[in-house]
């Protein structure tokens, strides 16, 4: 396996870079602890970190062969608290920041197979968010 593939900051666009914020966002991110794994690039889960209809960023803490512009497999593995069960999101990979081995990719969600338990995932997660 190689490391996560990417671009040198200088290379990158304004608009492929990490987002610095939100504010530019149509849709609302929620923060979550959700596990998901590439399928056919790596066994090791990797942390969901926030969620949108629309995107997500994943932690990859291990090595992977992540190209912008390429699409994967997310399977996710939601919170235990959620009570849903699992399901696969198709996503285009739109930007990566490294920091050593690790980084964070952001995805562009093209397909959820199991819309309705995406859909139950996201809903509880704005759920919780407004009650905790």
């Amino acid at each position: 396996m190689t490391e996560l593939s990417a671009k040198r900051p200088q290379e990158f666009s304004r608009d492929k870079e990490a987002p610095k914020d939100a504010d530019h966002r149509s849709h609302v991110r929620y923060q979550t602890y959700a596990k998901v794994k590439f399928r056919g690039i790596m066994e090791q889960e990797s942390l969901l970190k926030d969620i949108s209809v629309t995107g997500c960023r994943v932690e990859c803490t291990s090595l992977a062969d992540i190209q912008i512009g390429s699409g994967y497999t997310l399977e996710v593995i939601p919170e235990a608290g959620s009570q849903i069960g699992r399901f696969d999101l198709e996503v285009k990979a739109v930007w990566i920041s490294m920091a050593g081995y690790s980084g964070d990719v952001g995805f562009t969600i093209t397909a959820s197979p199991k819309g309705k338990l995406f859909q139950r995932y996201v809903d509880y997660l704005s759920w919780k968010g407004s009650h905790h």
